[in-house]
């Protein structure tokens, strides 16, 4: 994300946008005592960065806009920007609250290829959330970071595979991961100043300057060589979808239909990991900007759309004052476990039915798996296959 927490305050409060702002400790009057925990770009032009004494950033601009930090609210807009991600693959890896590694190498056939995933990526933050990412599509984790960084904000840089030298080769060798001022020093002391020239040298003389292991670390990222996969959290706390309109919406059978169509897609998601779940939750956004939660709780397990989606509907009526406009929709389940197969029915009846869904979400799982997601759908989904084909 660029200048994540400073971007977030500015959409909370557009009169500041086109100032100076420092999030972080109180600076007093250039008395205060804490760091700097992010700045925009406004800020940045003055030297000011994050970690330096606020003090310091106080004397380099006093007429900046100096906040409190707002985690909560950080760590909110972060939950739906990674909930956004997890809708192109299930590997996303979350380096920190504004930073993830995805890899989309199985989401071609259903997205398009990197550069269109990563379009629809920032295109989709910018309109659910206002707010701009950058990102850096390549072969591997430290050519993606790297290409991330070199054009923000709201950047968006490409390296081919096979190139992976000719784009590092002009870079400083400070942008090696690694290279803090000691190394850098040692470095140029043997005339080696960009990422090509470490490329070009011999292992053995970077051995002998800095170790086996940190050499040949250095050496293998000069030449784009990474093999670290990506490697996302092994406890999901919750599954989730959510979808913006193409236009703010009074079509409540619209949005009950997406509604459904996002359970789908939970629903599926938590069999393919074996989990079952126990609490409900819905996403309303209002126009303009009125976001509402609600969720419930149950007894039994949550695992097919025909469990959830009631209890997600329910949650929609209660939440919907029914005469605004409905800019955004979501679902998701929380309290995830394995299921529990001695959980007993309390009625004959309910029993049957259930085995009848569970056996109905195997077959479109099965379907889905060989033919692709939209292969099989509910007739009541038609239509919003449609919307979700004129967003595409």
């Amino acid at each position: 994300m660029d200048a994540f927490f400073a971007a977030v305050e500015v959409r909370e409060n557009p009169e500041i946008a086109d100032r100076p702002i420092v999030v972080g400790a109180d600076p007093r009057g250039g008395r205060g005592r804490g760091v700097v925990a992010a700045c925009n770009y406004a800020a940045r032009k003055y030297g000011i960065h994050s970690a330096m004494p606020i003090s310091e950033a106080y004397r380099r601009c006093p007429d900046a806009v100096y906040l409190r930090p707002r985690m909560s609210l950080y760590a909110e807009v972060s939950q739906h920007i990674m909930q956004i991600l997890e809708g192109y693959t299930e590997l996303v890896e979350e380096l920190s609250i504004d930073e993830a590694f995805l890899d989309v190498t199985a989401s071609t056939k259903l997205f398009g290829d990197g550069v269109t995933i990563a379009r629809r990526i920032k295109r989709q933050i910018r309109e659910q959330e206002r707010l701009t990412v950058s990102i850096g599509i390549a072969p591997n984790k430290f050519l993606a970071k790297l290409a991330s960084d070199l054009e923000k904000p709201d950047g968006l840089v490409v390296v081919e595979p096979g190139r992976e030298r000719e784009f590092l080769q002009p870079l400083p060798i400070e942008r090696l991961w690694g290279v803090g001022p000691k190394t850098a020093e040692r470095l140029h002391a043997l005339g080696l100043l960009t990422i090509g020239d470490i490329a070009a040298a011999h292992l053995e003389t970077l051995e002998r300057q800095l170790g086996q292991h940190h050499a040949q670390h250095l050496y293998e990222l000069a030449n784009g060589r990474d093999d670290r996969p990506v490697e996302p959290e092994r406890e999901r706390k919750q599954i989730s979808r959510e979808t913006t309109f193409l236009s703010d919406t009074d079509d409540r059978d619209l949005v009950q239909r997406t509604l459904l169509a996002l359970t789908e897609e939970v629903a599926a998601k938590l069999r393919r990991r074996r989990l079952a779940a126990r609490t409900v939750t819905i996403k309303l956004r209002l126009a303009p900007f009125e976001t509402l939660t609600r969720r419930q709780t149950v007894g039994s397990d949550l695992t097919t759309t025909d469990t959830i989606y009631p209890i997600a509907l329910q949650l929609l009526t209660a939440a919907d004052p029914g005469d605004r406009p409905i800019r955004l929709i979501g679902v998701g389940v929380s309290g995830l476990h394995a299921p529990d197969s001695a959980t007993q029915l309390k009625l004959f009846e309910e029993g049957q039915r259930n085995e009848r869904d569970h056996r109905v979400a195997d077959l479109m799982d099965q379907v889905s798996d060989r033919f692709g997601r939209d292969a099989l759908r509910r007739a009541k989904l038609i239509d919003t296959h449609a919307e979700d084909e004129e967003e595409d």
